[in-house]
């Protein structure tokens, strides 16, 4: 396995203070505003959107947080992960709602979460804020805001380091030694056996 750094601190913290900017320009403010983070690094962020949207509107924005786990449409095919809490005190009837995530890929995180979602009301509308774009999606969810649009293989993977879970902010791009030296599709390796 090799890696690439994708993304250093200084990197994430322009997307994120970039994604603010654009938040308060589409939303004209951020009246009405909650923000919403899926766990657990989707929540990390969110804290650091709603904390620049402080400091460019003087204003606090609501932050909630996400588990969208029970409501994937691959529970058998994935490995569980651990319940993360799910807080919405502030309710989002009506209000405009911003989710956050780290990375969207296939667009499954994002349809769970909108599923979640509606569970605690029927939002004005809602945005969604990713920090990088891989592409490769398997429904049609187009993110609002991105930090990075970064084009990648299926074999590669994106890791999204974050100083609160992992001591440092960086993105990371990893990729299979193997998979870089024999692009050749695997259908068409079989074929030649």
């Amino acid at each position: 396995m090799q890696e690439r750094q994708i993304m250093n601190q200084e990197d994430v913290r322009r997307a994120l203070a970039r994604v603010a900017h654009e938040i308060l320009e589409r939303n004209r403010g951020a009246k009405d505003l909650v923000i919403v983070g899926i766990h657990t690094r989707g929540v990390h962020l969110a804290r650091r959107i709603a904390a620049n949207l402080a400091e460019l509107e003087g204003v606090e924005v609501p932050v909630a947080t996400l588990d969208v786990s029970f409501y994937r449409d691959d529970l058998g095919a994935r490995v569980p992960s651990k319940m993360q809490p799910t807080d919405i005190p502030m309710g989002i009837q009506g209000k405009r709602v911003v989710l956050v995530d780290d990375v969207l890929y296939t667009g499954r995180t994002i349809r769970a979460a909108m599923d979640a979602l509606v569970d605690f009301g029927r939002p004005e509308q809602v945005q969604l804020a990713i920090l990088l774009d891989r592409g490769h999606r398997e429904l049609p969810i187009r993110a609002d805001y991105v930090g990075r649009n970064l084009p990648t293989s299926i074999h590669e993977r994106v890791k999204v380091r974050l100083m609160e879970t992992d001591g440092t902010d960086e993105v990371a791009l990893i990729f299979d030694d193997q998979a870089v030296e024999d692009p050749e599709p695997p259908e068409e390796r079989q074929a030649d056996d």
